[in-house]
């Protein structure tokens, strides 16, 4: 399917699935979010990286108009609904300060691998553990999905957005799985590094060496 929708262009990546706070400021935005909002129409979120707006981005939906201020500003709760990819982008469209694009949406295949799965999921804990960092997940494993963990998983935003054109469940984890096993290598690299840096000075065990 092919059709036009609003677009507003941001440094993020939003997966499907994903909630997302926003204050909204610009005039543009402002008008988009309120259309939208009033109309229950969705907008469209494609990342912009390096000033280039990326190829594919992700529709969303307004789940909430948190609060409005005086001045016209927004805060508003977001929800990623499907991938789109973007065909053309339309920079002017009559009586809106806002732009939009032509977009279709990639048919995409959500069934994964159970087993890969658990597999990125110690990884990503074991990462989380050496980093000394605490992270809650909104599902249980057998029900969290690649889109649900990416952004704990210490991607730059180039990497969610290749995360992002990826059509396949299986594709997704087997990413996530590549990217987790080289960011451990590193992590174990460092902690092995700061064990020896810790010993230095310290008394050693001299045991002798048979030869």
């Amino acid at each position: 399917m092919t059709n036009f929708i609003p677009i507003f262009p941001l440094n993020i990546v939003v997966f499907p699935g994903e909630e997302v706070n926003l204050h909204i400021f610009e005039p543009r935005y402002k008008q988009l979010v309120k259309e939208c909002f009033s109309d229950a129409k969705p907008f469209g979120i494609p990342p912009v990286i390096n000033n280039q707006v990326g190829e594919m981005g992700t529709l969303v939906k307004v789940q909430e108009m948190v609060k409005v201020y005086d001045n016209g500003e927004m805060d508003i709760r977001i929800k990623g609904v499907s991938v789109f990819r973007v065909l053309e982008i339309i920079k002017i469209i009559p009586d809106k300060l806002y732009s939009g694009a032509i977009v279709n949406y990639p048919e995409s295949n959500e069934t994964g691998s159970p087993a890969l799965m658990k597999k990125v999921l110690t990884s990503l804990r074991t990462m989380h553990s050496l980093l000394k960092v605490s992270k809650q997940f909104k599902h249980s494993d057998e029900k969290l999905t690649a889109y649900d963990i990416a952004h704990h998983a210490g991607l730059s935003i180039e990497e969610e957005q290749e995360l992002l054109g990826l059509t396949q469940e299986i594709q997704r984890q087997e990413y996530l799985n590549r990217h987790l096993g080289r960011i451990l290598s590193i992590l174990k690299e460092t902690e092995s590094l700061k064990e020896k840096i810790k010993l230095n000075g310290h008394f050693k065990n001299a045991g002798s060496i048979d030869f």
